[in-house]
């Protein structure tokens, strides 16, 4: 495994490459089409005690503080977690891009009487996340799953099963989401339950970031994007129902979660405050 020192630019890809789009997501919501895939290569870097994941590239996907394995190093994680908001006792959380394994490893830790289910598509993401970055083995409650996230949206058992899905897809090339299409939202969409949300990464810098955003709303109708984040990276919050937006009980909620989680939850609140017309 080749060892690269980090430049700290954190626009988060996942593992598919540009050339694994040509295939594309299918072109039937209901019958999406195999990818085939070319995985780019996984590599690892350190500095100042943080573990960093690559594929192949200067490039960070993710980080993992070494002394605190389940913490959310990077503030675009940290941010993927403001469904928390609104969603208090989520019974099945999924996570469509694995990564290091930052996110499904704070929700299995925080919530312990939710499910937990990563989907990933490149092996070696999923073998390294055992090995360098602490990933709980599978029990009962946590699952991994070396799958096309398309084809889990759309597994026929899917409609209404999910509380929460967090949506971090990006190929190699930075080019953003690698699912960005409005069947591919509207499989998300009827993935959740009646009082589902969901968070993505997207890359505000980027014409893609208006492409999916302009994708979500059609599926979503209700769709917040918080202020942007290091180099571009912009979290999105789709609602499956128009949120209530009572600012004091949101900000009592924020306390809560930063007491139990030290998550800075009131940032959040102030960010949806900020993105809402004048």
């Amino acid at each position: 495994m080749r060892i690269s020192l980090p430049i700290m630019l954190i626009k988060r890809k996942s593992i598919e490459a540009q050339a694994n789009t040509k295939e594309g997501p299918g072109k039937s919501a209901s019958t999406p089409k195999p990818r085939k895939i070319r995985y780019a290569p996984v590599t690892l870097s350190e500095m100042d005690g943080v573990r960093y994941l690559h594929f192949g590239t200067e490039w960070v996907q993710g980080a993992m503080r070494i002394r605190k394995p389940d913490w959310l190093e990077l503030e675009y994680a940290q941010q993927m977690m403001a469904w928390m908001l609104f969603v208090k006792a989520p019974q099945h959380i999924v996570q469509l891009g694995l990564g290091t394994g930052a996110l499904t490893k704070f929700c299995y830790r925080q919530f312990e009487d939710a499910r937990v289910t990563a989907v990933e598509l490149n092996p070696s993401v999923i073998a390294i996340c055992n090995s360098m970055f602490k990933l709980p083995a599978e029990d009962e409650r946590l699952s991994v799953l070396e799958m096309d996230a398309l084809v889990y949206v759309n597994d026929e058992v899917r409609p209404g099963s999910l509380d929460v899905l967090q949506v971090d897809l990006y190929d190699a090339t930075a080019r953003g989401p690698v699912l960005d299409t409005p069947e591919f939202y509207q499989a998300c969409y009827d993935a959740l339950g009646e009082h589902g949300v969901m968070t993505v990464n997207l890359f505000g810098d980027h014409p893609s970031y208006a492409k999916n955003l302009k994708a979500m709303k059609f599926a979503f109708g209700h769709v917040i994007a918080l202020p942007e984040v290091h180099d571009g990276n912009v979290i999105a919050i789709a609602f499956k129902q128009k949120p209530v937006l009572d600012f004091t009980a949101l900000y009592e909620r924020a306390d809560a979660i930063k007491t139990t989680t030290k998550l800075p939850a009131k940032s959040w609140v102030n960010g949806i405050k900020s993105a809402l017309p004048v």
